[in-house]
């Protein structure tokens, strides 16, 4: 339903753009590759130095982490997340039992993590949403304290 410009439902698009933004918080704080913030910082204690520049980054990226580990805290909670991290944990081994996944390699491994994080973290940004599709209950926080 829209209304007002706005798409009140939630659905597979829904979850593919929360990934989106998940995999770009993950890969542009770290990957393997020299194209990651934790690359930039390494690199800017051995050439010129650090700047403001790296700073103010820094500070966007801890403000999207933020946003996103509060959300999918509040959203699976404690064991909410350690029950999607161990079922994503399973599924990456049964892969690997069926050697569909090669992990021998630790840039492969560390390709796997980073993409099984962003998967916990849509997930966790999504689970509100989904929640309310399988029993039709809201989840509201309850801020009275």
């Amino acid at each position: 339903m829209e209304r007002q410009g706005v798409v009140r439902e939630f659905g597979a698009m829904s979850f593919i753009w929360r990934f989106a933004a998940s995999m770009l918080l993950v890969f542009a704080t770290y990957n393997p590759t020299d194209f990651s913030y934790y690359s930039w910082l390494r690199n800017g204690f051995t050439d010129d130095g650090l700047g403001p520049e790296h700073f103010v980054v820094g500070i966007v990226l801890i403000i999207g982490w933020s946003i996103f580990v509060v959300a999918t805290q509040r959203s699976l909670g404690t064991v909410g997340s350690v029950l999607a991290a161990a079922l994503i944990g399973g599924i990456i081994w049964w892969l690997t039992d069926l050697g569909w996944l090669a992990v021998g390699s630790v840039s492969a491994l560390t390709w796997v993590s980073i993409i099984c994080l962003s998967l916990l973290l849509a997930v966790g940004l999504s689970w509100s949403h989904i929640w309310r599709r399988l029993t039709g209950q809201y989840e509201v926080d309850d801020t009275d304290g």
